[in-house]
């Protein structure tokens, strides 16, 4: 409601309850400023009405405000002039996080890619305490966790964190944000050092102090390449102080954690550690289930794609988010190069078998079983996920679908799913066939317990 209608509303009330003087001494020249945290912020005209109107009718005023707004408020009165420190003081904290007078920084100068956002970006297990991480240095920048130093293998999303920082902070301040990946900012210094020999002047050095130096928030892709160019360390490190000094905050990715930097001087490592550094783990496969689910919303896809589909490809393609979104992308352009096929299990399959040979994600210990069973039969885990019925591979396939089956979590549909796409009705037939057999054979029960001693080793 309105503070202004609600404010009426209460006058109306409480006249009743009061005489004309009453009223019109205390309460007609009064006003509702606003409600928040739990408080109902009157003014006064003056300090004799704040003091009388607290000490005969705080209780009444509760009483009727709570009753019009079905809200246990607590009242707090205060003169124009404190309201008025109080919006100024609102003020200088605003101006403090949003720096008056500074241009905003273009998106082209900032050099941040629009669509890499907090809201499109997939939290999981393996990421989850770096996405906190990096929200709270976006809502908070240079106060929270400086610097933030994000590493992990290639293509698990820190280059996507550290974009959805610097747009968070461009969107909500006047803040200047910069990204450059390590190779820019070597090739800047090496092209200034070059023009600043040729020209015999400082203004090309200082033009590159100001463009890495006169901003708010620095982010560095990719440091570990810093490793070997000794004078462009030297210029980052009086960088690095110069930022850190004035509160600005920085944001560095690599791909090792500082500790393992070899080529780095041990100074700027220090530096690294001074703030909060976190490691983005590799995409688990429920994780992966969404990242895919998520490219085909984004994607726009039109064709339905099955859940058997999604788990299959979660199941059996690495860690590497981009590849993951590229095997999505080219299991939509398979199809359209079918003639528009449906887009079921084995197209993916003839799709992605180039995706699937380059590294095989083992998922709740599936793919460890199939390696043990295929070595003890001596054929290979393409053999026992292949559509081939020859007694040689069918029987091992079989016995492989059973220990999937005792010693995973997994249900019939993906486990048919991670032998090649088959039918949780053919993965049920054969963990009721090894069941029943192991029964009246020793030898079957002696190689079942030999892998399932491999396996757990």
């Amino acid at each position: 409601m309105n503070v202004e209608v609600l404010w009426q509303k209460f006058l109306d009330n409480i006249k009743n309850e009061l005489s004309s003087l009453a009223f019109d001494t205390w309460f007609k020249s009064s006003k509702l400023y606003k409600i928040e945290n739990g408080i109902a912020i009157i003014i006064v005209p003056m300090q004799i009405h704040k003091k009388h109107m607290e000490d005969n009718y705080l209780e009444q005023i509760k009483e009727i405000f709570n009753r019009i707004t079905e809200t246990n408020f607590e009242i707090e009165f205060l003169l124009e002039e404190e309201v008025e420190k109080l919006e100024k003081k609102a003020q200088e904290i605003k101006s403090e996080q949003i720096p008056a007078g500074i241009p905003k920084m273009s998106r082209e100068q900032s050099n941040l890619k629009p669509e890499y956002t907090f809201d499109n970006f997939i939290v999981g297990n393996s990421n989850k305490f770096a996405h906190a991480a990096a929200l709270s240095v976006a809502e908070n920048p240079g106060k929270m966790y400086n610097p933030l130093f994000l590493y992990g293998n290639s293509g698990l999303g820190k280059t996507h964190l550290m974009h959805a920082i610097g747009n968070y902070i461009s969107q909500n301040s006047n803040r200047r944000v910069l990204y450059v990946s390590s190779n820019d900012f070597i090739n800047d210094f090496v092209k200034i050092q070059r023009k600043s020999q040729k020209d015999n002047n400082m203004d090309n050095m200082d033009f590159f102090k100001s463009k890495y130096r006169d901003i708010d928030v620095l982010i560095i892709d990719d440091i570990q390449y810093l490793g070997g160019a000794n004078a462009t360390q030297q210029e980052f490190f009086h960088t690095f102080n110069t930022l850190y000094s004035d509160s600005k905050q920085i944001i560095i990715s690599s791909d090792k954690s500082p500790d393992d930097l070899q080529k780095l001087e041990d100074r700027l490592k220090t530096r690294f550690c001074w703030g909060l550094t976190v490691n983005i783990f590799p995409p688990d496969y429920n994780l992966k289930v969404e990242i895919l689910r998520k490219k085909i919303i984004s994607g726009n896809i039109e064709q339905k794609i099955n859940d058997d589909v999604i788990e299959y490809m979660a199941s059996n393609i690495g860690s590497d988010v981009r590849h993951l979104e590229g095997a999505m992308t080219r299991l939509v352009a398979y199809s359209a190069m079918m003639g528009g096929a449906e887009i079921n299990l084995d197209l993916a399959i003839e799709a992605l078998k180039d995706f699937i040979s380059n590294g095989i994600c083992e998922k709740d210990d599936i793919h460890r079983i199939q390696k043990v069973v295929a070595e003890e039969f001596q054929i290979s885990v393409e053999d026992m996920r292949s559509k081939k019925r020859n007694a040689n591979i069918a029987y091992p396939r079989q016995i492989a679908m059973y220990l999937c089956r005792k010693l995973t979590s997994e249900s019939f549909p993906k486990i048919g799913t991670d032998f090649g796409g088959k039918d949780h009705s053919t993965v049920m037939f054969s963990v009721e066939k090894i069941e029943k057999e192991m029964k009246e054979n020793p030898d079957l029960v002696k190689t079942i317990n030999k892998c399932i001693e491999r396996i757990e080793k």
